[in-house]
């Protein structure tokens, strides 16, 4: 999971913005992407072009250097690639079947959790790979937290059972929301962490909600990535860490 800094974009974008479709130059993306990949030491990366929907995209080589549109989560057994999230406000959560060696990243505003995609995605990763849920690791992302997570027209846009999250009025707790689902698709609880660092509170990070009350909601977008090593071992890689990266 990375924050702003440590990359050559400037303007809104500065620094680390890791997003084509944000105003960006190209180049500047490219190369921001480039220092990520060394950071993590790996050579490739997939992205999709996110559009608050449900649909998930299966990768395989075909979707190297590509970035298919109409995707918000991302599912790769390719070793020596990452599968990055974009975002300046919306959660990343990112999943780890270590026995299957399967990662999974998805792009979750509360678009994707009124639809479901957290478990879209985990019961995709049981159909086509096996995976017990309860062997899953997750993490959820640096994004609003409760205490800037206002929806004033909550009644139309969220399901009755998201009101009980509800920290006071009109102000909900997403991160709670995304373990609840989490849970219900069969993760343990005590393999779901959380950065619990809201991204409109935190300077260090590129925040949408916070670029509207300045600069007409023009931002870059963090990165959250998982992938896979360029060596895979048999069952559990345990030099698998999670991190925030450029803090």
């Amino acid at each position: 999971m990375f924050c702003r800094s440590g990359g050559v974009s400037s303007g809104p974008f500065a620094s680390l913005n890791l997003s084509f479709h944000v105003g960006d130059h190209p180049d500047n993306v490219r190369c921001n992407r480039s220092r990520v990949l060394e950071s993590l030491g790996l050579g490739r990366l997939i992205s999709v072009h996110q559009v608050h929907g449900d649909r998930i995209l299966v990768a395989d080589h075909r979707h190297l250097n590509t970035e298919p549109e109409g995707y918000d989560a991302i599912i790769s057994s390719l070793p020596d690639t990452g599968v990055l999230i974009q975002q300046a406000d919306c959660q990343a959560i990112l999943l780890w079947a270590p026995q299957e060696q399967v990662v999974a990243a998805v792009h979750c505003g509360w678009r994707g959790s009124v639809l479901g995609i957290i478990g879209k995605t985990i019961a995709c990763l049981r159909e086509r790979y096996a995976v017990s849920p309860d062997t899953l690791r997750a993490v959820i992302s640096p994004s609003l937290g409760p205490c800037c997570g206002q929806f004033i027209h909550f009644r139309d846009e969220l399901p009755k059972w998201m009101h009980a999250y509800q920290v006071r009025p009109q102000y909900f707790d997403f991160w709670a929301i995304s373990r609840h689902q989490l849970l219900e698709a069969g993760l343990k609880d005590t393999h779901i962490d959380m950065a619990g660092l809201c991204t409109r509170c935190t300077p260090q990070f590129f925040s949408y909600r916070r670029a509207v009350q300045t600069v007409d909601g023009i931002t870059g977008r963090n990165g959250s990535i998982i992938g896979l090593p360029k060596h895979l071992s048999g069952g559990q890689n345990q030099n698998s860490k999670s991190q925030i990266s450029g803090a």
